[in-house]
């Protein structure tokens, strides 16, 4: 082989090298973190369980939210659509019928 073959290989080996130590460095910290959150977990036990009603809370929270969110955009749509057909009536004669008190 030529030299200059030689030093592409050995830039090839390098750069392939240094990939495999970022991957390597990143599984380490990856594995670390993990270990990590089940340390705090087996720690304090109390505190997951506490996180976890509050996220259950939280989530029940939401939803009712959600709820008033879509009956308000669904009300909308109903006065919205009264409002066409009120119109739509008034340009031919007519009209709803309204008791009165």
């Amino acid at each position: 082989m030529s030299v200059e073959k030689m030093t592409k290989v050995e830039e090839s080996f390098q750069r392939v090298m240094g990939l495999k130590k970022m991957v390597d460095r990143w599984r380490n910290a990856h594995t670390d973190c993990l270990w990590q959150m089940t340390l705090a977990q087996r720690r304090n036990p109390y505190a997951t369980l506490k996180m976890q009603d509050t996220m259950a809370q939280e989530l029940a929270l939401a939803k009712k939210q959600l709820l008033r969110v879509r009956q308000a955009a669904l009300h909308q749509l109903f006065e919205k659509e009264y409002q066409q057909y009120q119109r739509e009536l008034n340009q031919i004669g007519k009209a709803f019928y309204v008791e009165r008190l």
